[in-house]
C-alpha cells in the first residue's frame, strides 16, 4: 500500500510473512496506512518480520503503529520482529514500547479526619446545589401556575381529569384501608395507656385530634408520595430517556405547562378529598376499637368526639393537604424532568423522588404545627 509519503508491501512464503515499509512514516501519512496495517496483523501465519530499512523518516506515531503491528502479531502467538531498523529509527521504536504500560491511577491516602471533612464538604455543597435547583423549578412551576390561573384556557383539563383520576380515585382503597387500621391502632393503644390512670374515656379525645389534625393527612400525604409522586417521576423519567420531552420543546410546547402542572393540579385537588376519606375512615376504626376496648355505645363515642374534639382540628389537616400535594407533584416532576442518559436514572431518580418528598412532607408538618402554635389553633 502506498501513500504520497509512506508505504508498505508484504510477501508471504508459507507462513511466514514479510513486511516492507518505506518512505515517510509521520502523522500525515498514516490514516491511509493503519487500516491495512490492522488487517494485516489478523493475517494467519506463524512467523513475521517488519523490514524498516527503506523508511526514510518516523516520528511517534508512525512509530506506534508500526509497534502496535508487531504487538498484536505476537498477541495472536506470531513470532514477530523488526528488521533493518535505523538506529534514530531505533530510539525512537524503544521509547513508545516502554510507554506501552498500562497506567493505574493510585489516589493519594488522605488522613482520615481530612477525608471525613472532605465528605462532609462533598455532602454539604451537594444538599446546597439541590436546594438551589428545587428553589429554582419552584420558582419556575409557581410562575406557570399563575400564569395558567390567569389564563384558564391553557390548562389541560382532559390531562388534569385523567390524573385526578389516577391519583385521587384510584388511590381511594389504600387509603381507606390504611386509615381504618391506624385509626383501629390509635384507639386501642390509647386505651391501653389511659387505662392505667382510669382516663379510658379520654381516648376519644386522643383519637379525634391525632387523626384529624395530623395522622390521617400525614399518612396519606406518604403513602401518596410513594405512589404518586414515584409514578410522576417515571413517567416524565421515560419520556425524557425516550426524547419525548425535547420533541415537546422542538414543536414549541412548555413540558412545564404540558407535563408538570395538570399533575400539580390534580394533588392539589385530590389530596384533601383523600384527606377527608382518611378522616372517615379513620375515625370509623377507632370507633369500633374503642367500642370493643373501653366498652362505651357507638351513640356515646359519636357525642364525646362531638364535644371534645373541635371543628377546628378538622380544618388544621385540611389546611396542610393542598401544600403537601403541590410539594410531592412538583418533587415526583423535577426529578423526572432530571433524569438523564438510562433506565438506571430513572429508577433513581424515582427512588430520590419519595424520599424527598416525604422528607418535605415532614417538614412543612413541623412548620404548620409551629404556626398553629403560635397562633393559638
Amino acid at each position: 500500500m502506498r501513500t504520497a509519503s509512506g508505504w508498505f508491501k508484504t510477501e508471504r512464503e508459507g507462513e511466514r510473512l514479510r513486511v516492507i515499509a518505506g518512505g515517510s512514516w509521520e502523522t500525515g501519512a498514516l490514516s491511509a496506512l493503519d487500516g491495512g496495517l490492522r488487517r494485516l496483523a489478523r493475517e494467519p501465519v506463524r512467523f513475521a518480520s517488519i523490514d524498516l530499512s527503506a523508511v526514510d523518516s518516523m516520528d511517534t506515531a508512525g512509530a506506534w503503529v508500526l509497534y502496535r503491528t508487531r504487538r498484536d502479531l505476537r498477541a495472536r502467538g506470531v513470532a514477530a520482529e523488526f528488521e533493518g531498523v535505523d538506529r534514530s529509527h531505533a530510539d525512537i521504536l524503544a521509547r513508545v514500547e516502554k510507554g506501552d504500560v498500562e497506567q493505574t491511577l493510585v489516589r493519594d491516602e488522605l488522613h482520615p479526619v481530612i477525608a471525613l471533612i472532605a465528605h462532609i464538604g462533598e455532602a454539604s455543597l451537594a444538599v446546597f446545589q439541590e436546594c438551589a435547583s428545587l428553589l429554582s423549578f419552584l420558582g419556575v412551576t409557581v410562575i406557570t401556575l399563575g400564569r395558567s390561573i390567569i389564563r384558564p384556557r391553557r390548562i389541560r383539563f382532559t390531562s388534569l381529569v385523567s390524573h385526578i383520576e389516577q391519583v385521587g380515585l384510584n388511590a381511594i382503597p389504600i387509603v381507606g384501608l390504611l386509615s381504618f387500621l391506624i385509626g383501629v391502632v390509635i384507639a386501642y393503644q390509647g386505651a391501653e395507656q389511659l387505662r392505667q390512670f382510669g382516663a379510658q374515656v379520654f381516648t376519644v379525645n386522643l383519637l379525634g385530634i391525632s387523626m384529624l389534625r395530623e395522622m390521617a393527612i400525614l399518612m396519606t400525604a406518604i403513602v401518596v408520595a410513594g405512589r404518586s409522586g414515584s409514578a410522576f417521576t417515571a413517567q416524565i423519567g421515560t419520556m425524557q430517556v425516550n426524547e419525548e420531552v425535547d420533541a415537546m420543546r422542538t414543536m414549541g410546547l412548555d413540558p412545564i405547562e404540558v407535563l408538570v402542572l395538570p399533575r400539580v393540579f390534580a394533588l392539589i385537588i385530590a389530596l384533601p378529598l383523600l384527606t377527608v376519606l382518611a378522616d372517615l375512615t379513620g375515625l370509623a376504626g377507632g370507633a369500633l376499637a374503642t367500642v370493643l376496648v373501653v366498652d362505651i355505645s357507638l351513640a356515646q363515642f359519636m357525642e364525646r368526639l362531638n364535644d371534645a374534639v373541635p371543628l377546628a382540628a378538622f380544618w388544621v389537616g385540611i389546611v396542610k393537604a393542598p401544600v403537601f400535594g403541590f410539594l410531592i407533584a412538583m418533587v415526583g416532576c423535577r426529578e423526572g424532568l432530571v433524569v438523564a442518559g438510562s433506565a438506571e436514572s430513572v429508577g433513581r431518580h424515582t427512588t430520590k423522588s419519595v424520599v424527598l418528598s416525604i422528607f418535605l412532607v415532614i417538614v412543612a408538618d413541623a412548620l404548620f404545627s409551629i404556626f398553629f402554635l403560635y397562633i393559638g389553633v
